[in-house]
């Protein structure tokens, strides 16, 4: 027996394969559509097709853009010579929001996880070592996730960068083991960029 009608059903279905959206949070979310207005439920609709046509990843490093080339790698007053390398987009909106940092960015879009099947050619690393042959940053710091993926991945670029002639560092404390880059708060981010550390390799 269906408890609800087959289009409602989709929809709750659609909401569940959301990342963090348990079945009744797709609940709720799919009730709250529900008794929306029709204008407000085609705003929505218009805005995720939006965002599906327009939105892409910057040829240059991977952060989200309407353009070929994302607002941060196309300001000048940026600090040129310094590279910040994360896992996400989002990192970099975690990152930009504490407003300590002003160098350029470089997303490799997820992290090495072996037993995932994900490897250095799944990833934005190829780009990575072109740009850093081209650009000659004076610091790269890596700034992936401190939990098991993340840190293979900043052990794999640091073994991968050591000769680029760039000081290499890994932001430090105020990021828990196991925690997300997405998930810091504002001081804790500027924690970990004032006490991060050259890495050895």
């Amino acid at each position: 027996m269906t408890i609800f009608p087959v289009s409602m059903k989709t929809l709750v279905e659609e909401f569940s394969k959301m990342p963090g959206i348990g079945p009744k949070s797709a609940q709720r979310l799919a009730f709250y559509i529900l008794r929306s207005s029709k204008s407000d439920a085609e705003a929505l609709s218009k805005a995720i097709l939006k965002v599906k046509a327009l939105v892409k990843f910057c040829k240059i490093c991977n952060n989200l853009s309407d353009e070929e080339v994302c607002e941060i790698c196309k300001d000048s007053s940026r600090n040129r010579s310094l590279l910040c390398t994360v896992e996400e987009p989002n990192d970099i909106i975690t990152i930009e929001r504490a407003g300590n940092f002003n160098g350029l960015y470089h997303v490799l879009l997820g992290s090495l996880s072996p037993l995932d099947g994900i490897g250095p050619s799944d990833l934005k690393i190829s780009q990575l070592l072109d740009r850093v042959k081209k650009e000659k940053f004076k610091e790269i710091i890596i700034a992936t996730d401190f939990n098991t993926e993340g840190e293979a991945t900043a052990l794999y670029l640091s073994k991968v960068l050591k000769n680029s002639g760039a000081k290499l560092t890994r932001v430090a404390y105020g990021i828990p083991v196991g925690g997300d880059l997405a998930y810091a708060d504002q001081a804790t981010i500027i924690k970990a960029f004032e006490g991060r550390g050259e890495l050895k390799t």
